[in-house]
C-alpha cells in the first residue's frame, strides 16, 4: 500500500499483532481517482449525523473492484467533515479501495485476520477503542469491514452473532460501519448480512433493509450447530456437583494428560473454571459438567437447572462494564478463551458449550 496509509498493528487495540501490509497494490478497473466531490451511495442514509450512535449498513459485491467504488468516496466525504476513517477487509478488497482513496495518512488500515479471526469480544472491543481513540468530539469513525466468517459451521455462527450483537453492543458509539459481504459467500452468510443491517447500500444507494431482524430475536433464533463428540462418553462427568474444588482439580489432571499447545490448555480451563464457578454459585441446582477430548479437540458444557436467564448479548463485554471489580467477567472471558462458545436453553435449564481445536 502507498507510504501514507497508517497500518495499525492489532496488539494496540487489545488483540494479536496485526501484519504490515506489503508488495504493490491491487490494480482496479476503470477509473481509479475517486475524489471526494462524488456523490457516496450510501449519502442518503437517513440521521447521518455523528450524535445518532451506531450506523451499521451492508453492501453485497461481485468484485472487489465495485466496494472500492462505493466505499472510497464514502470516506473521503467522512474525512472532509471531520470523520476518521477506519478499513479492515481483505487484501483482495483493501488494494481497489486504497488506491482509489489516494495518498492519505488520515486512513487506517487494519488487517482483516488478525481482528476478525481473534475472537468475537476482542473484536468488540478494539472498535470501542476505535470509537474512542480516533472519533473527534461530533464526529463518527467511518469502517469498511469484512468479517472473515472462518472455515466451519461453528466459526459461522461466533461472527453470524456477531453482526447481531454489535448493533446493541455499539448503539452508544460514534460508528458507522459498511459491511462487506462477497455474493459468493454461502448462503446462510448472505442471510446473515440481511437479518443483521439496518440500511443496505445497493446499486441505487442506500436503502432501508425490510429483512432487519430485532438483534435479540435474531441471536434467540440462530442455531447452534451439532457437536458429534456430545454424542460420545465424555472424559470426564459430573451431573450433580457436589465438591467444586475437588472437580476443578480433576478438570486439571484431565487437560494435563492431552497433548496439546499448554496455553490453549491453560485458556481452556481458565474457561471452563469460570463457567463451573457461574453455574455453582449463580445457577439453580443442580449444576453439572461433562467434558470430551479428541485429537486436536476439547469440548466441555456446563449447565444448572435455571429457567430465568436469557440475555443473548451475555459475553460480548464485561457483565457491569468498565469498571471490572464487580466481577461478571466469567462468560466474557469464557468468549475471549475459547473458540466457540454456545449457550442453549430447555426445559432442563442452561448450558454453556465450550469448545477449542488446534493443529
Amino acid at each position: 500500500m502507498p507510504g501514507g496509509y497508517r497500518v495499525v498493528s492489532f496488539r494496540s487495540y487489545g488483540g494479536e499483532a496485526g501484519r504490515p501490509c506489503t508488495g504493490a497494490p491491487v490494480t482496479t478497473s476503470g477509473d481509479p481517482t475517486l475524489h471526494s466531490d462524488q456523490s457516496s451511495a450510501v449519502d442518503a442514509a437517513p440521521d447521518a449525523g455523528p450524535d445518532v450512535g451506531i450506523a451499521h449498513d451492508a453492501l453485497v459485491y461481485d468484485a472487489p473492484e465495485q466496494v472500492a467504488e462505493v466505499a472510497a468516496p464514502w470516506l473521503l466525504e467522512g474525512l472532509a467533515a471531520g470523520d476518521a476513517a477506519v478499513v479492515a477487509v481483505g487484501p483482495e478488497t483493501a488494494g481497489p479501495i486504497c488506491e482509489a482513496v489516494g495518498d492519505d495518512p488520515r486512513v487506517i488500515v487494519v488487517e482483516r485476520h488478525a481482528l476478525y479471526r481473534s475472537r468475537t469480544p476482542t473484536a468488540v472491543t478494539a472498535f470501542r477503542r476505535f470509537a474512542a481513540e480516533h472519533a473527534t468530539p461530533g464526529r463518527r469513525v467511518r469502517v469498511v469491514g469484512e468479517v472473515d466468517f472462518g472455515a466451519t459451521v461453528a466459526d459461522w455462527r461466533e461472527w453470524q452473532a456477531y453482526e447481531a450483537v454489535i448493533n446493541d453492543a455499539f448503539a452508544p458509539f460514534p460508528l458507522w460501519g459498511l459491511c462487506v459481504f462477497s455474493a459468493g459467500l454461502p448462503e446462510p452468510l448472505l442471510a446473515t448480512a440481511r437479518h443483521t443491517h439496518p440500511g443496505l447500500v445497493t446499486a441505487d444507494g442506500w436503502v432501508p433493509n425490510s429483512d432487519y431482524v430485532d438483534p435479540a430475536a435474531y441471536l434467540r433464533a440462530l442455531p447452534v450447530p451439532d457437536e458429534p463428540l456430545e454424542t460420545t462418553a465424555p472424559a470426564l462427568a459430573d451431573d450433580a456437583i457436589a465438591d467444586y474444588i475437588g472437580l476443578r482439580h480433576a478438570v486439571r489432571a484431565l487437560l494435563e494428560t492431552v497433548d496439546g499447545p499448554g496455553d490453549v490448555l491453560e485458556d481452556f480451563l481458565m474457561a471452563v473454571d469460570e463457567m463451573a464457578s457461574n453455574a455453582v454459585r449463580h445457577g439453580s441446582p443442580p449444576a453439572g459438567l461433562r467434558l470430551w477430548t479428541a485429537p486436536g479437540r476439547l469440548v466441555c458444557t456446563v449447565r444448572d437447572s435455571g429457567r430465568g436467564w436469557d440475555d443473548p448479548f451475555a459475553g460480548y463485554g464485561p457483565a457491569h462494564g468498565e469498571d471490572l471489580s464487580h466481577g461478571g467477567m466469567g462468560l466474557w472471558l469464557a468468549r475471549q478463551l475459547c473458540d466457540h462458545v454456545a449457550i442453549r436453553r430447555d426445559e432442563r435449564g442452561v448450558s454453556v458449550r465450550l469448545s477449542t481445536g488446534w493443529t
